[in-house]
């Protein structure tokens, strides 16, 4: 992976949701990168009890998600078995674990 790359990758996580798992049972490294689609799964804010309506935008402050076009887990930036897929990804890392333990057995 490009140094640049890695130096960017943990900068302001609070937004970007970006994180970095060393699989203590395989020692393979996962750059995680959450992708925000632009709709939400959960809208947050107050409920008005007159109109019934959501107000605020507490939500939107920090997204915790990249857009597609922000992302850096890109084969340019010397990423290899890029995937994406829905769900948690640490049950994802534990999938492709015990595949991995499975193929070597």
């Amino acid at each position: 992976m490009k140094r640049e790359v890695l130096q960017r990758f943990l900068c302001r996580t609070e937004d970007t949701g970006r994180f970095i798992v060393q699989s203590k049972v395989t020692g393979i490294t996962y750059f995680v990168e959450p992708i925000d689609h632009g709709k939400p799964d959960k809208l947050w804010g107050d409920l008005d009890p007159a109109t019934k309506k959501l107000t605020g935008d507490y939500g939107n402050v920090r997204r915790g998600a990249v857009t597609k076009e922000e992302s850096l887990i890109l084969s340019k930036n010397g990423f290899k078995n890029i995937s994406t897929f829905k769900g948690s990804p640490l049950a994802e890392i534990d999938r492709r674990d015990r595949n991995y333990i499975a193929q070597r057995t």
